[in-house]
């Protein structure tokens, strides 16, 4: 069967268009087939993108190999999250979509579900060995299409106060079990002091954590979607983060808050999980803490386990609307494999990069500024980039985000059932798919 056919049974419903639900925004796109012919001569292409600096980075390209194969990069900046899937799919709707896209791993399934992004296989297919298998899964949906290149990834590591490990007598956990243990002896040692928080504000930490633990939120049987995001993996990490929170084993207050960045700057909270660009945000929430913090390996469910979540990320997509998709795609590869490219995304934009070669080079040479004290950061980073877990995104992650917010929110604050909180996500989400015309396997 065609990839253009399997997609269009894989990621829609029998009905020739499907609306996908984005914020209070309902779409419904139909996507041409038409791969269309790249012209000769000079090609010009817009890139919608909310990166810092990419215009930094997209000026190398139009010097240098842009220029000798005549082809030019415009940027235009956008904003992110869902606001952009928003504006590309109702820029799509009207046959106006830009010819490349900025696009966070888990938005992909929605846009390939409206056929706004291109399978770009036979233009990228090589450059599936630059990076870890778990992050160009990503791209791939599943299937043999491609349909971005990787950019930037969050492998999910463990930051702790080193300083404070030391006075309270605590050892790095190595384990789920033992960061519970560690947990509750901080508290019987320091009762005003938490080793961390459960946040429900930011619903891709606890994706991440479910990734780790093996779920699958979102997989396909033959032309439907199952949704699991209920399942035992995704009930073992809801109901363990529950019990802590319910014995005040833990703080479950949100992050990024004033009070959260007071708790890390003055040792109130002496623990952080979360992603590689952590150092960024320490920065900024936790200055008088600068060199105290070490990074380590994430604990895992059983000694035996070596395998990381991602908490964000995103790639670099080619639209269907593009007349010119061969060399958006030529591009687009160059902007996520290119050390040169690399180096300046890195300098100009602060990302940690997809490409596996470019995690140890450059600007990864030496540690973060905030990290000092920790020479080989990056080495470990790279790492444990390597363990993460494959994902398994849908069309509808947006209505399962919001979900989490509301349903773990309320769990987190009144310390009840997070278990029960999962359910309403998963009851939310398949509510969602269905009223949005998809087949549902139940």
């Amino acid at each position: 069967m065609p990839i253009t056919k399997r997609r269009r049974l894989v990621f829609r419903s029998a009905a020739t268009c499907v609306a996908v639900a984005l914020g209070a925004t309902a779409l419904a796109a139909c996507g041409s087939e038409d791969a269309g012919e790249d012209p000769s001569g000079p090609v010009s292409l817009t890139y919608w993108t909310w990166t810092p600096g990419m215009d930094k980075v997209v000026d190398l390209w139009n010097k240098g190999p842009g220029k000798k194969d005549q082809i030019t990069v415009t940027v235009k900046k956008q904003a992110s999250g869902d606001t952009l899937v928003t504006k590309i799919l109702t820029a799509h709707k009207a046959g106006k979509a830009p010819d490349l896209v900025q696009a966070e791993y888990q938005a992909l399934p929605t846009l390939v579900s409206n056929d706004a992004v291109a399978d770009i296989a036979s233009e990228v297919g090589d450059a599936k060995d630059k990076f870890a298998e778990g992050v160009w899964q990503q791209t791939t949906l599943g299937t043999d299409a491609v349909y971005a290149v990787p950019q930037d990834i969050g492998p999910m590591m463990f930051y702790y106060r080193q300083d404070l490990f030391k006075k309270y007598g605590l050892k790095v956990p190595a384990t789920w079990d033992e960061f519970a243990e560690t947990a509750r002896a901080l508290k019987k040692k320091s009762p005003d002091t938490d080793l961390t928080t459960f946040s429900a504000n930011d619903s891709g930490l606890f994706a991440g954590l479910a990734q780790q633990a093996g779920a699958k939120w979102w997989t396909t049987s033959g032309d439907k979607w199952k949704v699991g995001i209920d399942d035992a993996a995704s009930q073992k990490v809801a109901g363990f983060w529950g019990d802590l929170v319910k014995e005040g084993a833990i703080d479950n207050q949100p992050m990024y808050t004033p009070a959260w960045n007071k708790a890390l700057n003055t040792g109130k909270q002496i623990a952080w999980v979360s992603a590689v660009w952590a150092p960024g945000t320490l920065t900024t929430a936790a200055p008088d803490t600068k060199g105290k913090w070490a990074m380590a390996p994430l604990p895992q469910w059983s000694q035996s386990e070596d395998v990381t979540g991602s908490w964000g990320g995103s790639s670099t997509a080619v639209t269907t609307d593009s007349k010119n998709k061969a060399a958006a795609a030529k591009f687009a590869a160059w902007l996520n494999t290119d050390g040169d490219a690399l180096n300046a995304l890195a300098k100009e934009s602060g990302i940690y990069p997809a490409s596996t070669s470019a995690q140890l080079s450059g600007a990864f040479t030496t540690p973060p500024d905030y990290f000092s004290n920790q020479p080989d950061f990056y080495t470990k980073a790279a790492e444990i980039a390597e363990t993460t877990a494959p994902s398994a995104w849908g069309p509808n992650v947006n209505v399962a985000y919001t979900t989490f917010k509301d349903a773990f929110g309320s769990a987190a604050k009144n310390k009840s059932d997070f278990v029960a909180a999962l359910k309403t996500m998963q009851d939310d989400t398949v509510a969602d798919l269905k009223k949005q015309g998809f087949g549902v396997s139940e």
